[in-house]
């Protein structure tokens, strides 16, 4: 049996309301949690030797200036990563005479009196521990002496096509 042409209507106005708060709805969320949100921050590389680098972050302050201050580097003022400024970004050098042991690394958002954050930053013993990337560290005698002999047939290889060649032109 067909549906009745009352019935049709009503539907449509009960969607067309539903639809209507629920844009509404969407529309002012956005800018509510953009605002009530605080700002999260980040120190990258957590722990470093004096003398080294570190990349500042701070991101939600809404705001397209910053700075971030700490004993361990003095302060930094922080810059907009994009056009719409939700990230602001710096780097520092930790001062060659930092106490070792953490210190307090505390961003601010826009001009003073803004919005505050705090993270910690390890300021480590002595030299960046600089490394070869593995290649060296757990080698066996074996797996050297395959590689030099690979490493010598590849040579030996190209000496032959190369000499090949001359006596053929």
């Amino acid at each position: 049996m067909p549906a009745t042409p009352l019935a049709q209507p009503s539907n449509r106005r009960l969607l067309a309301r539903v639809a209507a708060a629920t844009l509404v709805l969407a529309a002012a969320t956005p800018a509510t949690v953009a605002h009530a949100a605080s700002p999260s921050a980040g120190v990258s590389p957590t722990a470093v030797a004096p003398g080294g680098r570190v990349s500042l972050n701070v991101t939600g302050c809404g705001t397209k200036t910053g700075t971030a201050s700490s004993s361990a580097f003095g302060d930094v003022r922080l810059t907009p990563g994009n056009l719409e400024a939700t990230n602001l970004f710096g780097s520092a050098t930790v001062f060659s005479n930092a106490n070792s042991g953490a210190h307090t690394v505390t961003f601010e958002c826009g001009s003073s009196g803004g919005q505050r954050v705090t993270v910690s930053l390890q300021v480590t013993t002595g030299a960046a521990r600089g490394g070869l990337g593995g290649s060296i560290g757990e080698m066996s005698p074996g797996q050297i002496a395959l590689g030099g002999t690979l490493a010598a047939g590849a040579l030996g290889t190209g000496i032959w096509i190369l000499r090949r060649r001359s006596r053929l032109a």
